[in-house]
């Protein structure tokens, strides 16, 4: 029988599903034999710690991110939602919003999520949008916040003078930037995952190093933000 052939393709689907699902059965029993040796309990106790706590974590993120979205969508002049999101758009974003630990960065999903549900929004949804709010810490978010609320029409030719984020950024006021300073290392890095993101571009050297003294917006990053700031009217 050959690999093209529907039944084969089906039996190692099923093989592989088959497989998966044994193994995160399995590592789920050894994490509950983990914490049975905490509590002193058998393991059937431990691995209901485990998953209740899980459950509860998870249904407590749902509760907030359902009543955020309600508050915003009352801010946008909503009573409900007035556009459809596509299936392969709204799966993830869900999960991801229902996931957030971080209470801003839930708002920042839930912003997202009422703005792409607003007909009256001129945001179209775009994958990247949900990409970048995965892999952003709060502090990049705020980083992100604080550059696009620079005007966009200066800051793209001028650049952002970063050296003392998170408290405060300003337009670029000259090409000499001998006279400027560095942020501390954590915002540092914070640029560098923002600029892997297309988010912002960070200026170079002659010699092709990175200067974290000032950036420049992006198109993207700018759309980000926008799609992330509730729009209302």
């Amino acid at each position: 029988m050959s690999d093209d052939n529907p039944v084969s393709q089906t039996a190692e689907a099923v093989k592989a599903v088959a497989e998966a699902t044994g193994k995160a059965i399995d590592a789920t029993t050894k994490f509950g034999g983990f914490i049975a040796r905490y509590v002193a309990g058998p393991i059937e106790q431990g691995m209901g710690i485990w998953e209740d706590k899980l459950k509860y974590m998870r249904w407590e993120r749902q509760v907030r991110l359902m009543e955020r979205a309600r508050q915003l969508q009352c801010e946008a002049g909503l009573s409900a939602p007035t556009r459809a999101i596509p299936l392969n758009l709204a799966v993830p974003l869900l999960e991801a919003a229902s996931l957030e630990e971080d209470d801003h960065l839930q708002d920042l999903w839930a912003r997202l999520l009422v703005n792409a549900s607003n007909d009256r929004s001129p945001l179209t949804l775009q994958r990247a949008y949900i990409a970048i709010l995965e892999q952003i810490t709060p502090l990049e978010a705020a980083v992100l916040e604080k550059i696009y609320s620079l005007p966009y029409d200066e800051t793209r030719h001028e650049g952002v003078e970063v050296g003392h984020l998170p408290e405060s950024v300003a337009v670029g006021k000259d090409g000499n930037q001998d006279h400027l300073t560095e942020p501390p290392d954590e915002v540092k890095l914070a640029l560098a995952n923002l600029a892997r993101l297309g988010c912002l571009v960070i200026q170079k050297s002659f010699g092709g190093g990175e200067i974290f003294t000032r950036v420049n917006p992006t198109l993207l990053g700018r759309s980000f933000v926008e799609a992330c700031t509730l729009q209302v009217g």
